[in-house]
């Protein structure tokens, strides 16, 4: 008897593919074929493939990996079947291409120093499940990429102006800020007179996920730069940074994190006291800093 673990699944990558073929250039066809289905279909195909190896080796240790790869070969198929692509198009490529590199890096690396996602560790036993999450990740990158993708996509765009510019501006000061919020977290942890404390310096003192807020704003600089070439049903690509909005901030970033701190410091005063000060995500200007651990 089919179940809603076994039809989500399926019903995800249908639903991402119809929304390739709704927002598709015109001008993004081979043979008569759609291309950013096809895009699309590949990278779903890259996740079951992972998925494969992780089930039988029961290891998350290549997920995060493996999804950024996914955004480097989306891009990169798209300026192949590109038939003109232009300097636009490899811009465009290269703000994802750059994104995916760092936060690959950067997470494998984090994970083989670890040794495991502790997300996982009940996941990765329910086959369906953890299926469920290879497929989530392809909803992830298909999701997030498609404003780049449609970009990439469209032959002979003209030079970035205006608000692309701007986009790519908003772009490089969220991969910035992630960047250093990132390295001030991996200093502070490595640091081991800092070990069972929570991080409230540099860029965290800013607001309670710098990380995250980059992740963000890095988004919605790509789908600005990307529409001056979107007409018709390819502003729906809006999906990319509201996506990313929804994931961090109610599905799987902020909440989880939220709920590991109270568990871990909920009673400490100084912890109570940067949750009342300090913002989640939104940084307020001018306030005051009243954080103390001592």
């Amino acid at each position: 008897m089919l179940t809603k673990k076994h039809v989500m699944p399926p019903l995800l990558v249908l639903g991402c593919l119809l929304y390739a073929a709704l927002i598709n250039p015109v001008e993004g066809r081979v043979v008569g074929v759609a291309v950013l289905p096809v895009i699309f279909a590949a990278i779903f195909a890259i996740q079951l493939l992972g998925f494969s190896y992780a089930w039988w080796a029961r290891t998350e240790r290549f997920y995060d990996l493996i999804g950024s790869l996914t955004f480097i070969t989306a891009v990169l198929l798209a300026l192949i079947l590109n038939p003109v692509p232009s300097v636009y198009s490899y811009v465009m490529a290269a703000l994802v291409v750059l994104w995916a590199l760092r936060l690959g890096t950067f997470l494998f690396l984090r994970i083989a120093d670890v040794g495991e996602d502790r997300r996982f560790r009940k996941i990765k036993q329910s086959f369906w499940h953890f299926l469920l999450v290879w497929t989530l990740q392809g909803v992830w990158v298909s999701l997030t990429s498609s404003a780049a993708l449609v970009a990439i996509l469209s032959p002979g765009a003209g030079p970035i102006a205006g608000v692309a510019g701007l986009g790519v501006l908003i772009w490089l000061g969220g991969l910035t800020l992630e960047v250093v919020a990132d390295k001030q977290k991996s200093d502070f942890r490595n640091d081991p007179k800092n070990a069972g404390q929570f991080i409230c310096c540099g860029v965290w003192t800013v607001c309670r996920h710098p990380n995250y807020l980059g992740e963000i704003m890095l988004w919605t600089g790509v789908f600005l730069a990307a529409l001056p070439v979107m007409h018709g049903w390819q502003f729906a690509t809006v999906l990319s940074p509201l996506f990313v909005v929804i994931l961090l901030t109610r599905i799987s970033g902020i909440p989880t994190l939220a709920h590991r701190g109270v568990s871990q410091w909920g009673e400490d005063p100084a912890y109570q006291a940067y949750l009342r000060d300090t913002p989640v995500l939104i940084p307020r200007l001018f306030a005051q800093r009243r954080i103390s651990k001592n």
